[in-house]
């Protein structure tokens, strides 16, 4: 029962069940939404609003640094913005981010039976990393102490997070075609 969460560019999720087998059922949440406020970030690409992955991405990142009071070169790109918000350290946009991810844990566990969450992604990188961990962790031990008891959530080494979705892809065993 692991469920895996890459964040980088976009948000990639991937379950895995107790028994060590995919679902039949396609595993994509980076559409699935976590916010219903109204007025919630809308995405681009579905144009629905509140969705994974405008929280668990570089984009979440991006929408948050006004509110820490920095300000991002438009010239840019996401993932240079993304760098430099990682270079200031802004912990209180990481902490946002573990906010989100422990509320949107409760709401995943309705669905999937997670025992171990596994965060990865450019955007789990360095200290921005660890604060998001640890909000996380904080959150769940408070609000929602049997979640806390029943998921482990992990953060790889650095070398493993900055690559998440290459490392899960690389771990898939190969299928056997039936004859």
């Amino acid at each position: 029962s692991v469920m895996g969460m890459a964040m980088g560019t976009s948000e990639a999720v991937g379950y895995v069940d107790a028994e060590g087998k995919v679902l039949g059922w396609l595993n994509e949440l980076a559409f699935a939404p976590v916010d219903l406020f109204e007025d919630a970030m809308a995405d681009e690409w579905s144009t629905d609003i509140g969705v994974g992955c405008k929280y668990f991405s570089q984009d979440a990142v991006i929408k948050l640094a006004p509110r820490a009071g920095i300000e991002l070169d438009p010239a840019l790109t996401p993932a240079e913005k993304l760098k430099v918000v990682q270079n200031l350290r802004a912990r209180r946009i990481f902490a946002s981010i573990g906010a989100y991810l422990a509320h949107t844990l409760k709401l995943y566990c309705r669905f999937y039976d997670v025992h171990h969450m596994i965060v990865l992604g450019r955007v789990m990188s360095g200290l921005g990393g660890s604060a998001i961990l640890e909000t996380c962790l904080s959150i769940l031990n408070e609000e929602y102490p049997e979640l806390a008891q029943k998921v482990r959530v992990m953060l790889p080494d650095e070398k493993t997070r900055r690559v998440g979705q290459s490392v899960a892809a690389a771990s898939l065993p190969e299928l056997r075609k039936n004859a």
